[in-house]
């Protein structure tokens, strides 16, 4: 069986916080909030790119 999702912890960290932040703070505009999370959890561009297609395909 094949999982699709994030590479790498920190990936895996930042969508869990991006979450949280979202549901329990209301969060705010996504692009800021995941710019915010690129910078916590040191992630790449390319992880940047998969949180934005990953949390718009939630809206």
């Amino acid at each position: 069986m094949t999982v699709v999702g994030p590479e790498g912890e920190n990936v895996r960290k930042a969508v869990q916080w991006i979450s949280d932040k979202r549901q329990y703070e209301g969060g705010g505009p996504l692009a800021t909030i995941i710019e915010e999370a690129s910078e916590r959890f040191n992630l790449s561009p390319k992880d940047e790119e998969f949180l934005f297609r990953f949390f718009k395909g939630k809206e």
